[in-house]
């Protein structure tokens, strides 16, 4: 460490208990010390006792360099450096998006910006990264490129806290290859693939505190390209759908979106025979005590899904699959238990209970079978099998096993469907994949998916 770097009147950070860094001016050196005089007017001047060279605080770059589009463009590349660059070029610069090498940093701005239309994706199109201000297109440009001119396969990795916009980004790079890697003739994939986004976000994606449209699972998205580097089709694997969501909701949070806009559709001729309720009625959206989000129109983002399964190619009878399995899972949630007799507590399901009979209906499974493995287990002992009725709680924790499990199946089915329609038979030359994991989070209760993530 150069130690002449500290001479009276050097710019250098030091901690904050509020702002975590703030600026200050090095007033008086020797051996042992260093007093430094904050630049907020009306703060004490602050001493630092130099026992070893981790005690210097971090030197603040000069201010010909603050605001670069391109950190590592800076003389010193350290935490608070970092945070000030990003901070000039957010608030005062406006630009959410920033290098580090061939890395982009961006910072979600909570609110639509005008920087993604077609108009934008000229610009950036057949432009190398150096040449153009940093912009998630770049990169996917850059990838495109390089898959294109030197015929490898690329990779888009996508990684971030929640909240931080990975998945509008990844949205943002699949229409980037899609407009400038489009198919020819009549065959739109590159419609189809932009169609899955609906789809799996309304499956996949809930409100959270720190996020109103956050992922809840892992996304690897890979699409092909022939010879000509037109797209010709895609592949979707899944990771960690957060299946306790389902039936469990932290204060705030929402299950997910797809539960909420068919609660907000019931009064539609279509969904009479789901006998849907509001979702404030449902055990299984009531959690969270957040019916509404500001930000979200659910009956707006039915009809997008919706749409998004037309185009994917999803026939209305599969749709209609589809709701039915969903309305029974919110109907699940609202099944009642209660002890057989006042001698025993091996639970039993009322014989008024309104929903037990649209679960069983709206799954086409036998009514008797359904209430004998909501009430009991299975027990293999050898070559034995013994049936064992269970108590009200363990009853209720086996409903809610059948809700997750119900619901992972048909998230699996539907990444299955979207499969099918997206696939080619054709072989293709080279791929782009786009991977959105979804973010790192600590709740007071974190599910086991949380857990893997983390």
């Amino acid at each position: 460490m150069a130690l002449d770097l500290y001479a009276k009147g050097a710019k250098v950070w030091i901690r904050h208990p509020e702002i975590v860094w703030e600026e200050g001016e090095v007033v008086e050196r020797s051996d042992d010390k260093l007093v430094i005089r904050p630049a907020e007017e009306g703060e004490e001047e602050q001493t630092i006792v130099l026992k070893s060279k981790d005690d210097y605080p971090p030197l603040k770059n000069p201010d010909i360099l603050i605001g670069e589009n391109d950190l590592t463009s800076l003389s010193y590349l350290h935490e608070p450096a970092v945070l000030h660059n990003l901070e000039v070029r957010f608030v005062q610069q406006n630009s959410i998006y920033t290098y580090c090498g061939i890395v982009l940093v961006a910072i979600n701005p909570y609110e639509r910006l005008p920087i993604y239309g077609n108009d934008i994706i000229q610009v950036y199109k057949g432009q190398s990264i150096s040449s153009v201000d940093p912009h998630v297109y770049a990169v996917a440009e850059q990838a495109y490129r390089q898959m294109a001119r030197d015929k490898l396969n690329q990779s888009v990795i996508i990684s971030g806290e929640s909240g931080a916009g990975k998945t509008v980004s990844a949205k943002f790079s699949m229409r980037y290859f899609a407009a400038v890697g489009g198919a020819e003739g009549d065959t739109r994939i590159e419609d189809k693939v932009l169609a899955s986004n609906p789809v799996m976000e309304s499956l996949g994606n809930a409100k959270t505190t720190r996020n109103d449209n956050s992922s809840r699972f892992g996304k690897y998205i890979e699409l092909g390209f022939d010879k000509r580097n037109h797209i010709m089709g895609a592949n979707m694997r899944t990771y960690l759908l957060e299946k306790t969501r389902v039936v469990y909701q932290a204060e705030e949070e929402r299950n997910y979106h797809v539960f909420y806009q068919l609660c907000a559709m019931r009064d539609e001729p279509e969904m009479e025979d789901l006998k849907l309720l509001s979702c404030e009625e449902f055990a299984y959206t009531k959690g969270g005590e957040c019916p509404e989000v500001e930000s979200i129109d659910d009956k707006e983002e039915f009809s997008a899904m919706k749409n998004a399964f037309t185009v994917i190619g999803v026939k209305q009878d599969a749709q209609r699959v589809i709701y039915r399995i969903l309305a029974a899972v919110l109907h699940m949630g609202n099944i009642r238990y209660k002890a057989k007799s006042r001698s025993s507590d091996d639970a039993s399901i009322p014989s008024d209970d309104a929903h037990f009979p649209l679960v069983a209906s709206l799954l086409g499974v036998d009514k008797a079978q359904l209430l004998k493995w909501l009430c009991n287990r299975k027990i293999q002992t050898g070559r034995e099998t013994m049936v064992s009725p269970l108590n009200i709680e363990n009853a209720m924790q086996a409903r809610d096993a059948l809700a997750k499990h119900t619901y992972s199946q048909l998230f699996n089915w539907v990444v299955n469907v979207v499969n099918g329609v997206l696939r080619s038979s054709k072989k293709q030359t080279s791929f782009i994949g786009v991977l959105d994991i979804y973010g790192f989070e600590i709740f007071k209760k974190n599910s086991f998916e949380q857990f893997c993530i983390n």
